[in-house]
């Protein structure tokens, strides 16, 4: 056991630690919050007043993966790229449920109870599925 200094009373039942007392290992982390904080800040400042400022117009084109600029730096971007990625998203939940149901499924007593939840589970699913392909969101034109 780790010997206390002259300084830190034992802890007893009878005598509980002051709010004060509590609070003073709070104290540290706060300063330690600051003081990276104040880091930060110091560190984007010098940054700022140490930097060369030179526009030039080439720093105002799009850039992007090492291929210059063609046509207008605008493009439109299909929604359903949007749609493909919430379906993904959708199916990957699905798939994270299916494990956990499965290991319970697996303990006895459950068996029925689980099983009628995951089909009322897989069915939403399937009805949200359904809807959309026949919205022909997962055709790709």
């Amino acid at each position: 056991m780790r010997e206390r200094g002259p300084d830190v009373p034992e802890p007893t039942s009878s005598s509980p630690l002051l709010a004060a007392e509590y609070f003073d290992s709070y104290a540290v982390v706060g300063l330690l919050a600051v003081v990276g904080v104040l880091f930060v800040a110091v560190a984007f400042g010098a940054g700022k007043l140490l930097r060369p400022v030179v526009p030039t117009q080439e720093k105002f084109l799009t850039y992007e993966c090492g291929v210059d600029p063609v046509g207008e730096g605008w493009a439109h971007t299909q929604v359903r790229y949007y749609v493909y990625a919430f379906l993904y998203v959708i199916f990957a939940v699905d798939s994270i449920f299916l494990f956990p149901w499965a290991t319970v499924f697996a303990a006895s007593g459950y068996g029925w109870a689980t099983l009628v939840e995951m089909f009322i589970f897989l069915g939403f699913l399937t009805i949200g599925l359904l809807y959309a392909w026949k919205k022909g969101v997962l055709t790709w034109a």
